[in-house]
Order: structure tokens, then sequence, then C-alpha cells
């Protein structure tokens, strides 16, 4: 019986550690080195489906108690998280032509699935350096430029900083507690001695990090640029959404009291002005994205100060719309040869002329991204901002809301530079098909608009 539920409730990963012994099989024989991406689609695929399958069934166990469950919501998360990581190995295949990078992003979603199952500190902090190492690695892959080992570098520090910050802060949490549950934190939230509110701050400033919240950004526009732009596309969108997803989860149905109130409004407002008025003077797209991204944590962080019962639906609404929107970005990029051109954005100038698809598909995220209606972003960020509203925090609502009005400006450039500039110089064109990545595209589009136009089927599932 106990057997049965591990097999049943772990499918999801179990699928993935299928999909990384057979990839990890294809490269040391080194034939059928074309199949890899299939293999990978396929496991994630149906990883993606099984996840989806349970939670629609209403599936709910706890196989390994203390450590790891399952519910419907966290199989819709883990459904959510691997349906996204299948444009990303779309688009992989114009910058990888062996196995390397499938066996890591299916590693790396590993990691990210088994957050989302988390119940105790052990498994969170596991399922985390699962996720993160690959990542380390995927920034140096594809070493097309000296900045990637830079990049690399910081991404690797701050990282091992974030690990060693949820390290302390959960042995602090187990000196004052006994136990290292997910639910000590939530009540160590409202506890008033010293010990508890450090060790809360120190996992709270991890996951700030992690998810490049300022002033412990500086490594993302450095690791965004110096990748290449499935890597990209995969840190702005997977990793985000599984770290953001986790908080939720680590802060449970906890009310938020002073001081840690402010310490949760005061850094990610921060980011949202800080990330929008620095994603203006950007030269480079990547590197504009991760601005971007760093706005965009801070609206997701928001979603704490709301009511308890609307954060996981806000959370998990907004982190869809903005990884369908940033991918389709990605993956509707013209393909070139030359890494650092293809990133710069006065290459952008005139794309409308070049190729109308790339650039109307571009001009559709970006539009989503700044929060303009009728295209998800809008809900996503009426979401938030309701949720903050509702739970009395008005003030907090409103700046937000200000500092987010500044990211329409750089948002509208970039459909400036393609639709109303005149036509620049293309880009060497790359050699490799662009046949996956404008099926990517055309999957981001098509699962955007049924989130624009069907919001509440999946609202209601949460």
């Amino acid at each position: 019986m106990i057997s049965h539920a591990v097999l049943t409730a772990m499918m999801p990963e179990h699928l993935l550690l299928l999909g990384i012994v057979l990839l990890i099989a294809i490269e040391i024989a080194g034939h059928w080195q074309r199949a890899a991406l299939a293999v990978a689609l396929v496991c994630v695929g149906a990883a993606a489906l099984t996840a989806l399958n349970l939670s629609l069934s209403g599936y709910s166990t706890a196989p390994f108690a203390g450590q790891f469950s399952v519910d419907p919501a966290t199989l819709l998360a883990k459904a959510m998280v691997l349906a996204l990581a299948l444009p990303v190995l779309l688009m992989s295949r114009n910058d990888f032509s062996d196995g390397e990078f499938p066996i890591l992003l299916l590693s790396s979603l590993y990691g990210a699935c088994l957050m989302q199952s988390a119940d105790s500190f052990l498994t969170l902090f596991l399922g985390l350096e699962i996720m993160s190492l690959p990542v380390y690695v995927l920034v140096l892959l594809a070493y097309r430029r000296p900045q990637s080992a830079e990049a690399a570098l910081k991404y690797l520090v701050l990282g091992g900083v974030a690990s060693a910050m949820l390290l302390m802060g959960a042995s602090l949490l187990y000196g004052g507690t006994g136990s290292l549950a997910l639910s000590a934190f939530s009540k160590a939230l409202a506890a008033p001695d010293n010990m508890a509110r450090a060790a809360v701050v120190l996992v709270i400033l991890a996951f700030f990090l992690k998810a490049a919240i300022v002033p412990f950004h500086a490594w993302a526009p450095d690791a965004y640029e110096g990748a290449s732009v499935p890597v990209t596309a995969y840190m702005a969108t997977i990793v985000k959404a599984a770290v953001l997803l986790t908080a939720v989860r680590l802060f449970g149905q906890a009310v938020l009291a002073s001081p840690m109130l402010e310490l949760l409004a005061v850094l990610p407002l921060a980011s949202i002005v800080w990330g929008n008025l620095a994603a203006m003077k950007q030269l480079s797209l990547r590197r504009l994205i991760a601005y971007s991204s760093i706005a965009h944590a801070g609206y997701l962080f928001y979603a704490l100060l709301g009511a308890a019962e609307g954060r996981l639906q806000a959370v998990t609404f907004y982190v869809l719309a903005y990884a369908l929107m940033n991918l389709l970005a990605f993956a509707s990029l013209p393909a070139s040869d030359d890494d650092s051109l293809r990133d710069r954005l006065d290459k952008l100038k005139g794309l409308f002329h070049r190729s109308p698809f790339a650039a109307l598909m571009i001009g559709i995220a970006m539009l989503s991204l700044a929060g303009l209606p009728p295209f998800p972003g809008f809900v996503a960020k009426f979401m938030i901002f309701r949720n903050v509203m509702a739970a009395g925090h008005t003030t907090y609502a409103v700046l937000g809301l200000v500092g987010s009005y500044l990211g329409i400006y750089f948002y509208l450039r970039v459909i400036q530079l393609m639709f109303m500039s005149p036509d620049a110089a293309a880009a060497p064109a790359g050699k490799s098909s662009r046949g996956l990545a404008m099926g990517a595209s055309l999957a981001c589009l098509v699962a955007a608009l049924l989130v624009a136009v069907f919001p509440g089927w999946m609202m209601a599932r949460l």
C-alpha cells in the first residue's frame, strides 16, 4: 500500500528520472543523439499530463509523512512548471545539438517538482539544490561570449549564499521550535522572540536572493545576459515559478504582522520601482528582461501581503501569465549565429518589416508584461493588487500600482523599435531550423489565449 502511494504520488518525478536515465544512456552510447530532444519532450510531457490528471482527480496523500505530500493544488503547480518547460526544450534545438542540455534541464525540473511537495526544510533544501546546481552549469553550457564565465560564477556564489542563509534560518528555527516542518515557519512569523525572528528573516532573504529581489538582485542581469536564450528563458520562468510557488507553500495560512509585514512590502516595492527604472536604459534585450523579472518578482511577493486564502490563486495565475509571455518573447526572437548581436535591442528595429510574425508575438508579450488589458498580464496584476487591498494594505497597493506604471515605458519602447523604426541591418541568420521555435511560440500563444479567456477554470482548482 505504501509503495503504491509512493509510486503514484511521485509519478511525475519518476517519469523525469526515467528521462534522465534514458538521456544519459543515449549520451554514453553515442548513438541516436537526435532522439535526445524527443525523449526529453516525451518524458516532460508525460510527467505534466500525469500531474494534471492526478490533480483533476482530486488525488491527495502523504507517502512520506512530514517530508513529502501531494494535493490537487500541489499537483497542478507541478503540471504548470513541467508544461512551461516544453517550449524551452523546443527552442533549445537552435542552441544545443547534443544531449547535455535536456539532461541538465530534466534534473533541474526534478528539484523544482520536489520543492512543490516539500513539508520540511530538509526536503525543501534538497529540492532547491537539485533545481539550482544544473542551472549553474547551463549558464556555461553555451559558451558564446566571455561574460558567460563571470555570469555563472556570480550566480554560483550568490546561489551558495542563498543556500547558506536558508540553512542558517532553518537551524535557528529548529533550535527555537524543535521542528524542521514548514508549518513551524508560519508559527515563527508571529513569535516575539529574537531567535524566531532571525530565523524568519534569514529564510525570507534566501528566497529574496533566489528570486532577485532588490538589493539581492545584482546576479540576475549578468546571468541572464551571459546565458543563451533557452537558459535565460528557463531561469526567468521555471526557476522563478518554482521559487514563488514554494514561498506561498511556506507561508501557508499565516497572517503577516509587523515587522515582517514591512519586510515583505518595502523590499518588493523597491524591486518594482528599481527594476522598472533600470530596464529603461538597457541596450540588451536579456538585461531588459532581467530587470523586468526583478520588478515582476516584486509583484509576486506582494501577493504574500494579501489574504491567506487568495495567495496561491493570485501567485499561480500571475506566474503562469508571466511565464507564458516571457517564453513567447524568447521563442519568437530571430535566430542568429552571433549571440551578442541577437541580444541587442537596436537589432529589433524594423523587425515587423522583416519578420511580421516574430514582431507580433514579441509585441503581444510586451503588452501583456506591461499589464495592459485585455492580455492575461492585466488580470494577473489585478488579482495581486485586489488581494493586497482586500487585506487592508491600501497604501502599499497604491504605491505598487504606481510603480508598475513605470514599466509601461520600456515595454512600449520595444514595440516602437519593431513597428515604428526604420529597418536595421539584420543579425546573421542562424543555420538551424526555426520550425521548433515557431511551434513553441504558437503553443505559448494558444495557452495565453486560453488563460485570458478562461481564467476561472484554473482559479477554481486552486
